[in-house]
């Protein structure tokens, strides 16, 4: 039979197809959500040392 008729099997296939969206959606925001913070960490780092190099964070006197 191409159907299943009990009611834990119909469950499942209810459930299963639900939860494997949502992990997939989980997945994709969690990494775009660690590339943001890796890519605005170098930026900063970058940016630090840009101005380290060009005098701008010594105090004013």
């Amino acid at each position: 039979m191409g159907v299943i008729e009990n009611f834990w099997g119909n469950a499942i296939f209810s459930v299963v197809p639900t939860i494997a969206l949502g992990l997939i959606f989980w997945l994709l925001l969690r990494s775009i959500l660690r590339a943001d913070r890796i890519e605005r960490k170098v930026y900063a780092q970058i940016e630090a040392e840009e101005r380290a190099r060009l005098g701008l964070d010594k105090p004013a006197t």
